[in-house]
């Protein structure tokens, strides 16, 4: 994995210290060539790895990479299914078969009733397939090297006692897509030991990781006992910054002590904001 990846929160009006910075930027990123723009900035500044939700004009961006091969031939996309707003919004607006045609791959009345016999027997893992090859269909051509299971997800799996569909989703991942399967999550120590325990190897783990605790279920120290562990997995700090609350260069410099972690995720909409924490984390990791 590159050890610098961009996030896309800033692309889509997420902002987890202030509205009107939320309000702001889903102004400016109104249009998609104001997000190319800043992925095509970001390029120039090094980083090759892009980390998304599968909103619907995360499409759009990758037919403008489909249709420019040979800029692209370098650039990463890091899927993070599923995003539950857009089924939401496409059931109210195209009705239910109206959204099986729009988002699932494949004749809509086989998918139908593949889907229908699925969930007659209950056979969640069918299910889960299917909705990963319908969030995939947006990257066919692209290079997707991993491909994220949402914290909201796996958590919530992980809560319920579903814990065979996350097996089966990483079984899937690696048989389907020729990809690494990885996990978002709010309790990364719990995830390593679940992947361990469960044959899920050197899982690719991604979770907040900062020096004041933010958004890190659990405790801090028992975060850093992982992360200084000879447990086997692969860990992307995210939300080093504490949403705003702490500076690039401290932020850094305490992710920076433990060499397990192989990859930092960050937002950032500026050509100086990316530079400078491109050049930190690769000065500090």
């Amino acid at each position: 994995m590159d050890k610098v990846i961009l996030g896309d929160n800033q692309f889509f009006a997420v902002n987890h210290l202030s509205d009107e910075r939320s309000r702001q930027q889903a102004v400016r990123f109104k249009e998609d060539k104001a997000i190319i723009n800043v992925l095509d900035t970001a390029m120039e500044c090094g980083v090759n790895t892009f980390m998304c939700t599968t909103h619907d004009r995360i499409a759009n961006i990758c037919e403008h990479m489909r249709q420019n091969p040979e800029k692209y031939a370098n650039f990463k996309f890091y899927p993070c299914m599923p995003y539950a707003h857009k089924y939401a919004n496409a059931v109210t607006e195209l009705g239910i078969l109206g959204t099986l045609k729009a988002y699932l791959p494949g004749n809509l009345l086989s998918v139908v009733s593949k889907s229908g016999i699925a969930y007659a027997r209950k056979d969640f893992p069918a299910l889960m397939e299917l909705l990963v090859d319908a969030e995939m269909k947006m990257f066919r051509g692209l290079n997707t090297p991993v491909i994220f299971l949402q914290n909201v997800m796996t958590d919530l799996l992980y809560g319920l006692g579903m814990k065979e569909i996350l097996v089966h989703f990483a079984e899937y991942i690696r048989k389907k897509y020729n990809a690494e399967p990885g996990f978002i999550t709010m309790n990364m120590p719990q995830m390593v030991d679940f992947c361990e325990e469960n044959g899920i190897e050197n899982p690719v783990i991604c979770s907040s990781i900062n020096k004041i605790g933010f958004r890190m279920s659990g405790s801090i120290e028992r975060y850093e006992e992982y992360l200084r562990s000879d447990k086997k997995f692969r860990p992307i700090a995210m939300q080093c910054l504490a949403a705003g609350a702490l500076k690039p260069e401290e932020a850094f410099e305490y992710v920076g002590q433990f060499k397990k972690i192989e990859s930092v995720l960050f937002g950032a909409s500026s050509r100086a904001h990316i530079q400078q924490n491109y050049n930190l984390i690769n000065t500090l990791l």
